[in-house]
């Protein structure tokens, strides 16, 4: 059975922006909102639950994607398929994707197309910075009160 088929052993990073380059050369650069100086690039992947998530950065998008990590075999799905899933920052709403050099993964749009006038050190820092938000978990205050670990509050400050 192919990596594909059984989930990544190793960071997919190298293998989505090869992937992800030759899709923007061959079908996307005529387009009207690709943006030529911003470069291909997956940031921040990572391992969560045993799958690979991080950011995907194109000239014409910047997607969340979660991928099979090691030994995990997912149910085939259509591509299209909405699927949400629970991560650190919440719910996030999930799309099936397919190339025939990764298999199926899930892509979570945050912008498309990207905005004008961008610059590739900000996107970069974008994808990066939410890569590492998806999987940061929620802080609470600095030392709450009981009252408020519970959601009792102050009884006063509510009408």
């Amino acid at each position: 059975m192919s990596e594909m088929n059984s989930g990544f052993a190793d960071d997919p990073s190298a293998m989505l922006e090869a992937t992800f380059q030759a899709i923007g050369d061959e079908k996307m650069q005529t387009l009207p909102f690709y943006q030529a100086q911003i470069p291909v690039r997956a940031c921040g992947f990572q391992r969560f639950e045993g799958q690979w998530v991080g950011c995907l950065l194109t000239p014409w998008m910047l997607s969340l994607l979660v991928l099979p990590g090691p030994g995990q075999f997912w149910q085939p799905r259509g591509v299209g398929e909405k699927v949400a899933l629970s991560l650190p920052c919440g719910s996030v709403r999930f799309t099936v994707g397919e190339t025939d050099a990764c298999g199926q993964y899930l892509a979570a749009s945050l912008m498309s197309p990207l905005e004008r006038g961008v610059t590739a050190s900000q996107m970069i820092a974008l994808a990066e910075q939410t890569a590492r938000m998806a999987l940061a978990f929620p802080l609470a205050p600095q030392n709450p009160g009981r009252r408020a670990l519970f959601g009792l509050g102050d009884r006063h400050a509510r009408a």
